[in-house]
């Protein structure tokens, strides 16, 4: 990674539609934070912004379910959300809301550089209306069945399950979030973005400049989109709660929130800057030397690449005066109990319940979520594990060297730190291993490897674990008090060191260790030194670092959790969803569905969801492209009889053209099972 003086980093804008879940953390935030922490232990300029996105569907959606106002909505959940990151400990200089006045001004003035720049390609165009509620359906407000891979439950603007982003006209059976009724095409006119005017310029900024930069999750989406060739995008909206369009000819429409709410980390900024009597524009725009353009960084989650990495800098190269993301380090998703999170279902370990669950626990999680992280593939937490690195990592490695080296140095030494010995070649091999450790670490989080990182902060505690196990100074000060003073020396300068690089992991735990050692060095150049702590220092007070977790807390959360899930069957049971619009005989007649039987299956290349089916429809054999993997290992469903509609019009799904769609029945939990006979019938059956 290229070395800059001064940093803009950001981590993703969380909706003010709910409270945050460690999903959530896993993403976006403690990446962030461990990267922060750890540039600004190199005495770099950093500004960390981050706050609220109050705006888009998702916020008026939440407020018609709980019948209160969109900014009763927001006031509430931006109030639970800051709250919860700064209790949690993570360190943004600023904490920012995207309703403020400071912020509408700024999404406005981008629109009109655009605007006046003839960026914009304005048109007219048939857009979902819903007719009971006498409004235009913005992308959120629709749901409908995703083309790619035929969850039933994809946004108008992209499907949450297979990732394809998507326009509302794309979904099949579209139907409207507020009536539950189809909604109708009404003429209506937008501002587009032309992404297809930057196509060239993204595929070399983006695909040849950064292609061993970006991390591969981040750069293989990136690539199949470009590949797909990319088309406008409309930029604002036919909504009642947002950022006004600042056009006389546009009254009552409001800015698409994919431009307004990255705009949201420029704008916290600045207030940021008028709070602090900082220059703003040293963090965001391009300076006369290019050497002093500071390195802008977006954290996120993979949901949020498309906007990241495309659109939101078609936007800043168009406007001209921006620097662009050196680097867009996205996470992939955190799973739950062998079950996706999940806010609709309560599926989820909520931060707010989690810091008053376990008070002072704040470290035990981010050590946890830091060791699990999803950096290119999806990742579990479940409670189990939680229970077991606390106790059997912070508690029995890392709390237990601390532990030792400072009780054994106050019960022989009134808790100084005595001069060593000579140095035997042990002595000198744990001494050497410790002064390389800070470079492996660096290396690993300028790479954004955190797991990485966290796995060789770890090797230091034990380090000095097996170095007192070794050594057993606890036998030794019975025949020689000079060794047992050397090797304490060595056991105490290791417990310094894990102070400084506890720091960007471990931030309360490392204020606990500094304050148990009376030692205050925490620029990450004192890491590595043999000699942090003088001769006859006088140490703190010793208390415990980490306290185990007990079986009956961990009870308590699976029970929480089985609970939640009780409850959403009980929720699910009474409220089924509605049946469809009613169709006539004959088009139901048009559709012919057969009883086929899987001869081959294999996992589609390059995807996590999809399997490529051979059918025997009793008619042919033919190709199918099902996103079932998730659910079935293709040797388990080899023989298996399906339900096939062999009159879809075929369609080529990642480069295989899939000639139908077989049926699955779906339950509350997203599940998928086989819609087929119960017993042996003949390939070609009719389904009537």
């Amino acid at each position: 990674m290229k070395d800059f003086k001064r940093y803009t980093i950001t981590s993703a804008l969380p909706y003010a539609n709910g409270p945050l879940h460690i999903g959530h953390l896993a993403g976006a935030y403690i990446p962030a934070d461990i990267f922060v922490r750890f540039l600004r232990m190199n005495n770099k300029e950093v500004a960390f912004v981050c706050g609220s996105d109050e705006h888009g569907a998702a916020i008026t959606i939440k407020a018609k379910k709980e019948g209160i106002t969109p900014q009763e909505i927001i006031d509430k959940y931006n109030a639970q959300i800051k709250e919860s990151f700064e209790q949690f400990g993570i360190s943004f200089d600023i904490y920012h809301r995207t309703s403020s006045k400071i912020h509408h001004e700024l999404s406005q003035e981008f629109f009109l550089n655009l605007y006046d720049k003839g960026e914009f390609v304005e048109k007219y165009s048939e857009q979902y209306y819903d007719e009971e509620y006498h409004q235009f359906l913005a992308d959120r407000y629709i749901v409908g069945t995703c083309p790619n891979c035929h969850n039933e439950g994809a946004y108008g603007d992209q499907c949450e399950k297979c990732g394809t982003s998507l326009s509302p006209t794309d979904l099949i059976n579209p139907k409207s979030t507020l009536s539950g009724k189809t909604p109708v095409l009404r003429e209506t006119k937008h501002w587009y973005l032309p992404l297809d005017k930057y196509q060239a310029w993204l595929e070399k900024w983006l695909l040849e400049g950064k292609k061993d930069i970006l991390k591969s999750n981040v750069y293989g989406q990136c690539s199949s989109w470009l590949k797909s060739g990319l088309q406008a995008r409309s930029m604002t909206r036919d909504l009642d709660w947002g950022v006004d369009v600042p056009l006389e000819e546009a009254k009552g429409k409001k800015l698409y929130v994919w431009l307004d709410a990255p705009i949201g980390y420029i704008s916290a900024t600045k207030q940021w800057a008028l709070d602090t009597g900082k220059d703003w524009e040293k963090y965001w725009k391009k300076q006369e030397n290019p050497a002093d353009d500071a390195c802008l960084i977006h954290f996120i989650g993979k949901d949020n690449i498309v906007f990241h990495c495309i659109i939101f800098p078609s936007i800043l190269h168009a406007h001209g005066e921006y620097v662009l993301p050196e680097n867009i380090p996205a996470n992939e998703f955190l799973n739950l109990e062998g079950d996706k999170l999940s806010t609709s279902r309560n599926h989820a370990v909520w931060l707010h319940e989690y810091l008053a669950d376990f008070p002072g626990k704040q470290d035990e999680l981010r050590y946890v979520l830091t060791s699990i992280l999803p950096e290119t593939s999806d990742s579990e937490f479940t409670w189990k594990d939680f229970q077991a690195r606390v106790n059997n990592e912070l508690v029995a490695i890392f709390g237990n060297f601390i532990n030792r080296v400072l009780v054994l140095s106050h019960k022989y030494f009134d808790g100084k730190v005595k001069a060593g010995g000579e140095l035997s070649d042990k002595d000198k091999l744990v001494l050497s291993e410790l002064e390389r450790y800070p470079k492996t670490i660096s290396s690993s989080l300028s790479q954004y490897r955190f797991r990485e990182a966290l796995a060789h902060f770890m090797n230091v505690a034990r380090l000095g674990n097996k170095y007192l196990a070794d050594e057993e100074p606890w036998k030794l000060i019975k025949t020689d008090e000079d060794r047992v003073k050397t090797v304490l020396n060595i056991g105490l300068q290791i417990a310094a060191n894990l102070a400084v690089l506890a720091q960007p992991f471990l931030p309360h735990t490392a204020e606990k260790l500094f304050q148990m050692l009376n030692f205050q060095d925490r620029d990450w150049t004192a890491a590595g030194n043999p000699n942090l702590l003088e001769n006859d220092h006088q140490l703190g007070e010793v208390q415990l670092l980490f306290e185990k977790i007990a079986d009956e807390q961990i009870d308590a959360q699976l029970a929480k959790l089985a609970q939640a899930k009780v409850d959403n069957a009980k929720t699910q049971t009474s409220t089924a969803e509605p049946a469809k619009a009613n169709i006539a005989f004959d088009q139901f007649t048009l559709l012919d569905i057969r009883v086929g039987k899987i001869l081959t299956a294999e996992k589609v290349a390059k995807t996590k969801k999809l399997l490529k089916l051979t059918i025997d429809t009793g008619i042919d054999q033919r190709t199918v492209v099902s996103g079932i993997a998730e659910f079935f290992n293709p040797e388990d469903i080899i023989g298996r009889q399906v339900s096939i509609l062999v009159n879809l019009e075929p369609r080529e799904i990642k480069g295989i053209l899939s000639q139908g769609m077989i049926l699955m029945a779906e339950d509350a939990d997203g599940r998928l099972d086989f819609v087929a006979p119960q017993s042996n019938i003949q390939p070609g059956s009719v389904v009537r």
